[in-house]
C-alpha cells in the first residue's frame, strides 16, 4: 500500500535570494552549515537531472537526483530508500529589505511514508537556521 506524507518549514535569512542561492547551489559548502552532511559528491553542475551522494555523519550514503532547479527560486531532490521516494522542495521567497524566507518541504510517497519522511525531515529546523547563520556571516 502506497501513502503519502509531508511536511514543511522554514525561516528569515537577511540576504537576497541570489546570495542563499549561491549557498544551497554550492553543494561543497552543505557540510559547513548542515550537520547532516558528512561529505558530497555532485556528478556535474547544479541543475535538474544531475545526480548526488551524500554521506551522513553515520557514513551512510544516499544518492539523490535533482529533478526540478529554477535559479534562484527553488530546487527539487528525489532519493529513492527502498520503494518509498522523499522529494525535497527548497524553495526561496524574496520579502522586503533584503531579506528572504527558505522552506524546506519534503514529500514521501510509499510504503513507509511516514517513518521516512520524518527521519529525512527531522533536523530540517536546525539545518535552516544554521543556513541562515551561515549565509548572514557571508
Amino acid at each position: 500500500m502506497t501513502t503519502s506524507w509531508s511536511r514543511s518549514y522554514c525561516q528569515e535569512i537577511t540576504a537576497s535570494p541570489e546570495k542563499v542561492w549561491a549557498v544551497l547551489a554550492d553543494v561543497s559548502t552543505w557540510k559547513e552549515w548542515n550537520a547532516g552532511v558528512e561529505a558530497i559528491e555532485i556528478e556535474g553542475a547544479f541543475a535538474s537531472g544531475v545526480w548526488f551522494s551524500m554521506v551522513l555523519p553515520d557514513n551512510e550514503v544516499f544518492r539523490s537526483q535533482l529533478i526540478d532547479v529554477s535559479v534562484p527560486l527553488h530546487f527539487v531532490d528525489a532519493t529513492w530508500i527502498g520503494e518509498t521516494v522523499v522529494r525535497v522542495t527548497h524553495s526561496i521567497e524574496p520579502l522586503p529589505m533584503d531579506r528572504c524566507r527558505v522552506t524546506f518541504t519534503a514529500n514521501a510517497e510509499g510504503p513507509e511514508a511516514q517513518d521516512i519522511g520524518d527521519g529525512a525531515s527531522a533536523d530540517f529546523p536546525e539545518v535552516l537556521v544554521s543556513l541562515a547563520m551561515y549565509v548572514e556571516k557571508r
